[in-house]
């Protein structure tokens, strides 16, 4: 009997999912693949960007163009960075500790999350000699405690994070369907490692079980920003009117996020809500995007849509699992090289002001538009 073909070899971000779908068991695919209740905002996510259309323009200079872009002080090789993703030694072995190396090699910008299984100290020695990195920045969830909150504030900084990102959408899980029917728990060896003694959550009131009595407000926001030595990004925002709250409380940008449809479901795709967002601030905060974003065209239209750069989630733990960090390196190359030719065949030379005229306004037929061209 002959030898099976070998498989071949991932040629786009969904190539590394289809194979890591064969390598995660069901415990760790229920956690990286699952989304809240029935999953439409996970989908969607990934439908609004598919529905919002180039406009390419030909014979366009193209000879001095590069990917470079400027984000809180920094020169980015490119608009990517990898989004905070928990417990990524479900995954592989080594972790965030591979992925984040894989990242900076790739010159891409990195979110460990609080939720890391690897210590934030180890990434940032592994991370942060690395000439070609993108940005290290690290993603909090206030913990009820401003002691030991400020203490993981403290411990970031030293290690030499350059930003904190402050997820402020979510208070508390969604209903992720996929985790319960999978009984989804965590192996030994796999913790929140950098959470250790935590102290325990405060609880009050009657809304789910009291969990609520320890949900960050905006003073929560004003306190961190008072006390933060770093930038502080706030990752969450979906409405206008919370972004320019966000601007008066001193955060210095903003993640356009919905959690990848994590939290709750039905909330608005984020290509959705990132020109809304855009138009609302008029420039006064740089805006980060993240949910859905599969190619590089997706990352060309966020940047016509109003963002600076954009956050990969689920690709890269997929990446991870299929070939460690070769496989992390591999996928944010796969997307960059994407970036280059949907740069190359729509007329753009630069990412500095991608324009939005870019994008056809569908808004008058039968496509439809999953955004609003300025009045």
């Amino acid at each position: 009997m002959s030898a099976a073909a070998p498989a071949a070899a991932p040629v786009c971000l969904d190539d590394y999912e289809a194979l890591a779908r064969e390598r995660l068991d069901a415990n760790a695919w229920a956690y990286f693949a699952g989304g809240a209740a029935d999953e439409i905002t996970q989908r969607a996510n990934r439908e609004a960007w598919a529905a919002t259309w180039l406009q390419p323009r030909v014979l366009r200079a193209l000879a001095q163009g590069h990917t470079r872009v400027e984000l809180l002080g920094r020169t980015l090789a490119h608009p990517v960075l990898v989004a905070p993703m928990a417990f990524q030694r479900l995954a592989h072995d080594s972790g965030e500790l591979g992925s984040s190396f894989a990242a900076a090699l790739q010159g891409a910008g990195v979110v460990l999350s609080a939720q890391a299984s690897m210590p934030l100290e180890e990434v940032a020695r592994r991370v942060l000699p690395e000439a070609t990195r993108g940005p290290l920045w690290f993603q909090l969830y206030l913990q009820g405690d401003r002691g030991f909150d400020l203490e993981l504030v403290r411990r970031a900084e030293a290690a030499g994070f350059e930003a904190l990102v402050l997820t402020v959408d979510a208070p508390m899980h969604g209903a992720r369907d996929r985790e319960r029917r999978a009984g989804f728990a965590l192996p030994p060896g796999v913790a929140a490692v950098n959470l250790a003694g935590a102290p325990p959550l405060p609880r009050g009131g009657e809304l789910c079980g009291g969990l609520l009595a320890a949900a960050p407000g905006w003073d929560d926001v004003a306190w961190l920003r008072a006390n933060a030595r770093v930038p502080l990004v706030l990752k969450g925002v979906l409405h206008p009117d919370d972004a320019k709250r966000a601007h008066a409380c001193g955060a210095d940008a903003l993640i356009v996020s919905n959690h990848g449809g994590r939290t709750l479901d039905t909330a608005l795709p984020t290509a959705w809500a990132l020109p809304r967002i855009a138009d609302a601030l008029g420039g006064a905060l740089p805006l980060l995007v993240d949910g859905g974003i599969r190619r590089g065209t997706d990352v060309l239209k966020a940047l016509a849509l109003g963002a600076r750069a954009v956050l990969v989630g689920r690709p890269i733990v997929y990446a991870l699992a299929v070939a460690g960090p070769q496989g992390v390196a591999h996928a944010l190359r796969l997307l960059r090289d994407e970036l280059e030719i949907a740069m190359a065949l729509t007329g753009i030379a630069t990412l500095d002001a991608v324009p939005r005229e870019l994008l056809f306004d569908a808004s008058k037929t039968h496509l439809g538009a999953p955004w609003e061209r300025p009045r």
